[in-house]
């Protein structure tokens, strides 16, 4: 069943799924058919290499039509599935740089990336005005903690986008930046009233929607909005403000309905049902093959039954149709992602940011390398360094000693000084930890929660993230090569 303008409309149409490996097998086609799937969300797992890639997409492309939409999260950062192109920095080492023509370069080379496999959907940029520093998600994916900032950024991350040919989405609305919940593993609120919001959390995605092709939403409930719904769930949000007040007429995709925020309070079905009536065009039904059927059929039910709304729901497939006409999901193997290596690795170099005045020991010094043995992924990010590998790295410069610990609750500050060597600290997961507040080392190296430099009671270099270019930045600034120029983008 396809849609048409008078006919019947397939659910599938209007549901975005994820598939389970690096190839489109039988079963998963015959599966995308059978539903009328037009969208499908990829992952790490489903990511080898550039040819592998590049086949993958031109697969789904021939199941699900000219209307395929393929997406990714590339934010740049810790965010980044494919391992085999050059990095790119995160929003808010772009935020530190603080250069509008930096930033829309840096995301057209993020958006060449995507169009040389034929992937025309990118879930970036994110417009979280990141003003809480306790924020478990965001952090150092959002640009910076002032709306400005945040505005002047995003405007110029969708122009790169669109510059290089693939779809931005805007996330997450209305405002994911002063949560101290993680919508992946529970459902946050936020209590501002609403001028507050007007003035912070809501201004990036207000002005830069005459930019935006595509809106993501946030599983987070605002009061002031609606008391009883998440605005992923919310006509109010949805409809009422973004499409009536603010006249929003692009895309509206749901976050992951199975994160726990939706998953642990409604349920797929109905969750998807009422993300469809709340006024989203997409929903993000991803996970085991069951919970995406669960999505599927409740919609089906209720297309059939009279439930949702039928012209609604055409205009929401005219919404998706028109998105991947203006991107079309076709991959372009004239473009050279290598080609933009040195522009990515002179971005981060350009993120760079000091903080409490550090000093690099003299090259050569012998040093003791306090660092994490093994990060691991988590939810939306990538693994992060491991202990040896930044040992290795930074051998380049010093003669390291290197200390490797699981937790850093079971630092012994004092033995750890008995060794009579300067120490350097290298802070490398996504979360802050509680047993390094009030630590002194003599220097530390915040590679990726940048937060982290204001609970380590020592002068502080800052990356933003923990990618091979972000640490070659830290290396040359260790050696003398390098000053740090970026300016914290949120309040010291």
């Amino acid at each position: 069943m396809s849609p048409t303008p008078n006919g019947p409309l397939s659910g599938g149409a209007l549901v975005m799924v994820d598939i389970p490996g690096p190839t489109l097998d039988d079963d998963t086609a015959a599966y995308l058919r059978r539903h009328g799937i037009r969208s499908v969300c990829l992952f790490r797992k489903n990511v080898e290499s550039e040819a592998q890639l590049a086949a993958l997409c031109a697969d789904l492309r021939a199941v699900m039509g000219e209307h395929a939409l393929i997406a990714l999260d590339h934010e740049g950062g810790a965010i980044l599935r494919p391992t085999f192109w050059p990095f790119a920095p995160g929003a808010m080492s772009l935020g530190a740089a603080d250069d509008e023509a930096l930033t829309a370069d840096v995301n057209a080379a993020l958006a060449r990336q995507l169009r040389r496999v034929g992937i025309n959907w990118n879930f970036a940029p994110v417009l979280d005005v990141n003003v809480n520093p306790a924020n478990p998600v965001i952090g150092e994916r959002a640009f910076g903690a002032d709306v400005g900032l945040v505005t002047r950024m995003g405007r110029a991350a969708l122009a790169g986008h669109d510059r290089a040919g693939v779809a931005a989405c805007v996330k997450h609305f209305p405002g994911h930046g002063d949560t101290s919940l993680d919508s992946h593993l529970a459902l946050p609120r936020v209590d501002k009233a609403r001028e507050d919001l007007e003035a912070g959390e809501f201004a990036p995605f207000r002005d830069l929607l005459p930019v935006t092709p595509a809106v993501m939403t946030a599983h987070i409930i605002y009061p002031a909005l609606d008391p009883a719904r998440p605005a992923t769930l919310s006509r109010a949000v949805l409809t009422g403000l973004l499409r009536e007040a603010w006249a929003y007429d692009g895309v509206i995709v749901t976050d992951s309905m199975g994160m726990k925020a939706i998953d642990d309070h409604y349920g797929r079905g109905e969750a998807g049902m009422m993300a469809l009536q709340a006024g989203a065009d997409l929903v993000m039904a991803l996970g085991r093959r069951e919970a995406q059927e669960a999505t599927l059929n409740a919609i089906q039910a209720a297309l059939d039954s009279g439930t949702l709304d039928a012209t609604q729901m055409q205009a929401s497939v005219r919404r998706l149709e028109t998105l991947a006409a203006r991107y079309p999901a076709q991959a372009d193997d004239t473009l050279d992602p290598q080609a933009d290596a040195a522009l990515l690795e002179g971005a981060w170099a350009r993120g760079l940011s000091a903080y409490r005045d550090p000093v690099a020991l003299p090259p050569g010094s012998r040093v003791l390398l306090v660092a994490q043995a093994k990060v691991p992924r988590e939810n939306v990010s990538e693994a992060s360094v491991d202990a040896q590998t930044l040992a290795d790295d930074l051998r380049g410069v010093y003669d390291v000693h290197l200390h490797a610990f699981e937790d850093p609750a079971e630092l012994d500050w004092a033995a750890l000084r008995a060794h009579g060597l300067p120490v350097i600290l290298a802070t490398t997961s996504r979360h802050r930890h509680a047993a390094l507040r009030g630590v002194r080392p003599d220097l530390h190296l915040a590679l990726y929660n940048p937060y982290a430099a204001l609970d380590v009671n020592a002068p502080a270099l800052l990356t933003y993230g923990f990618q091979p270019e972000a640490r070659r930045a830290a290396l040359r600034w260790l050696s003398g090569h390098l000053v740090a120029a970026g300016t914290l983008p949120f309040p010291a």
